[in-house]
């Protein structure tokens, strides 16, 4: 099963757009993330800027409307995540548990949706799904 690890963290979204993490975090988070590839349960791991670099594009009638960061009414925002292969949602939180996390960091664990949860599509849709879905899988 695969599941998105999210890292939330605390007054990320009031940081400037060139904000960075400290050197002692970014290796501790490097030792954890060498961990997760040792075990051969990582797929894929970014952290990201902060949103006062970033965009939203939002819709209303089938319109989009782009709204440059910071975003004001942002209360938490997504600082990074992992996206992990493993046996249970109890291994998922494992590993969650093991991160080297600041006091004001969050993660929340989410697991993927899978073509297989998908028992309502009709089998050509199914297949179409499961084609695309195939690209962030294990090889």
């Amino acid at each position: 099963m695969r599941f998105m690890m999210l890292m939330i963290p605390g007054g990320y979204e009031t940081a400037a757009p060139d904000a960075l993490p400290d050197v002692k975090h970014v290796a501790a988070m490097t030792k954890f993330n060498e961990d997760l590839q040792k075990a051969g349960v990582l797929l894929a791991l970014d952290g990201l800027h902060p949103p006062s670099s970033g965009a939203r594009v939002s819709f209303k009638a089938g319109k989009p409307k782009v709204t440059d960061g910071p975003f004001a009414e942002a209360k938490e925002v997504l600082g990074g995540y992992w996206m992990i292969d493993v046996k249970s949602r109890a291994e998922a939180i494992e590993w969650a548990k093991k991160c080297p996390a600041l006091d004001n960091e969050v993660i929340e664990v989410r697991r993927v949706q899978e073509v297989e949860d998908f028992t309502n599509l009709p089998e050509p849709l199914k297949q179409r799904v499961a084609k695309v879905e195939s690209v962030g899988k294990k090889q």
